[in-house]
């Protein structure tokens, strides 16, 4: 079975997942991802172990709200490597994906759908954008959704609950160590934030925020990005406290996973959550996407609304002045991880999917 994965970009931190979808259907898959916008802040990976990759040429449109793509050579790739299944990123701003599904559908051959899942709409001309999405997201075979509220929204939009499959986001394997063993006393708490800096990450309310409580953390910054000159001339002048690591990835990250008492993620994105999760740590992030939802519970961290200043600040005083209840979600992190969220449950999924629209697909041909 040769399999087809179609994505507008390919980031370094999803080659992980690549390679081990490639080397489960033993190299009989294609990757076909171009190059994003220089300003997004992408870091872009390259060739595959465990398949093909065919870069595309990415013609980028607009901007923001309005922003479009369309891969050039996309039906070359097809032709090429002739998939039996083929994965799209189900996202309507992406203008080849129709094409892809025509050509797929010209063969009789079945092609899913991975996405975040459909928000609801609303406003003026509601109705009708809903309609607009639910033709588009019909044409799947089949959806994988990165979370349970992903799943939800697509069912609430009209797909099927059949064809709707769920693929918790993630970024790491299940880790084949033991958790760290941390002290249930320390002089200075550290507090961690992985990842690229830019405004949106909120990083400059986490300097404020640790200025503002009792105890008194470290802070540790570990990436890099266009907003590092303003943040660090914002912690020399609030909380001078604050160590600035620059870019690492992998095991260069180990260590400061490893050290840390508490993970914060204070703005947008959320996949280094995981990562930090494998090393037992507790977790406190801004509410998202709906992956945060998945990984961050009660049990092991902290869900706070977007935009909350002051949620941050009271929440970041009550972690940190309780360590053994630290210690204990940062154990619940890592049994969830473990046993729930990892890149080998991802791939699981992933496999599933792929088994179910080739044997409703085959069911299908049958009845023509």
């Amino acid at each position: 079975m040769r399999l087809g994965l179609l994505q507008r970009v390919y980031p370094i931190y999803r080659r992980p997942f690549f390679e081990r979808l490639g080397a489960a259907l033993e190299g009989q898959f294609s990757l076909f991802a171009g190059q994003p916008r220089p300003q997004e802040g992408i870091r872009p990976a390259t060739g595959l172990s465990h398949g093909h990759y065919f870069a595309a040429r990415n013609l980028h449109l607009f901007w923001g709200p309005f922003y479009l793509c369309y891969q050039r050579n996309l039906l070359e790739w097809l032709r090429t490597w002739d998939p039996q299944v083929l994965i799209v990123e189900a996202n309507p701003r992406y203008l080849s994906t129709n094409l892809a599904v025509r050509w797929m559908k010209e063969r009789r051959r079945p092609v899913l759908g991975w996405g975040l899942g459909a928000p609801a709409l609303a406003g003026p001309g509601a109705g009708w954008r809903r309609l607009g999405r639910l033709r588009f997201l019909e044409q799947f075979d089949g959806l994988i959704a990165y979370s349970r509220r992903g799943v939800e929204e697509y069912v609430a939009a009209g797909i099927p609950p059949a064809r709707v499959f769920l693929a918790p986001n993630a970024v790491a394997p299940r880790p084949v160590f033991p958790p760290p063993q941390r002290p249930l006393t320390v002089e200075q708490p550290t507090v961690l934030f992985v990842g690229r800096l830019q405004a949106r990450k909120r990083v400059d309310w986490l300097i404020r925020a640790c200025a503002e409580v009792s105890p008194s953390p470290r802070l540790w910054i570990v990436g890099d990005g266009p907003e590092r000159p303003h943040l660090e001339q914002l912690a020399r002048r609030f909380y001078p406290q604050t160590e600035f690591f620059g870019e690492k990835h992998g095991a260069e990250l180990a260590p400061y996973f490893a050290q840390a008492d508490l993970f914060v993620l204070p703005g947008t994105g959320g996949l280094a959550i995981q990562e930090a999760m494998s090393y037992a740590l507790p977790v406190l992030v801004a509410r998202g996407d709906g992956t945060q939802d998945d990984l961050v519970r009660p049990e092991n961290g902290w869900q706070i609304p977007p935009d909350d200043y002051p949620a941050l600040v009271t929440t970041l005083r009550a972690a940190l002045t309780d360590l053994p209840a630290l210690r204990r979600k940062g154990e619940a992190s890592y049994r969830i991880v473990s046993q729930e969220i990892n890149l080998e449950r991802m791939v699981e999924a992933f496999l599933q999917a792929i088994a179910w629209v080739q044997a409703d697909r085959g069911t299908l041909s049958k009845s023509l």
